[in-house]
């Protein structure tokens, strides 16, 4: 029986799960996640975990920070005057939004604190920080 190699294309099931046990992600009531390792779509600690199953295989991995989505970065954290926000946007925390740069790149945020004439927002993917754990089982090797 084959095992995941470098390039290989797998259909993945997975739970995703913070440290205290909170479910944050899975595929387990829908189609298995297929991804083809080496192209850097996912975290790397995912990729690592999923080298050399063999089909049906099933394990639990912890994933480090440095491993997932990295630590929390102070200098992703802005403020924004609301005169900067369109007019029709009413601010609330968690809300998320999209800024382009100068070179036309998209950049998510999302509301963390409302003040009366200023926002605060977050540019960290909602895991940085985090460790996580995945439940995975390999489908299939393509």
């Amino acid at each position: 029986m084959s095992q995941v190699k470098e390039n290989d294309t797998v259909k993945v099931h997975y739970t995703g799960k913070l440290k205290d046990g909170k479910i944050f992600d899975s595929s387990k009531d829908g189609e298995p996640l297929e991804f083809t390792l080496g192209q850097g779509t996912l975290i790397p600690g995912f990729e690592k975990a999923v080298m050399d199953m063999k089909v049906n295989d099933k394990k639990t991995v912890d994933i480090s920070v440095t491993e997932a989505y990295g630590d929390v970065r102070e200098e992703l954290f802005h403020k924004v005057e609301n005169e900067q926000l369109p007019e029709e946007l009413k601010p609330e925390v968690g809300l998320g939004l999209v800024s382009k740069d100068a070179q036309g790149n998209e950049h998510q945020f999302r509301i963390i604190e409302v003040d009366n004439d200023h926002v605060i927002v977050d540019g960290n993917h909602p895991l940085a920080g985090q460790e996580l754990v995945f439940d995975l089982e390999l489908v299939d090797i393509k």
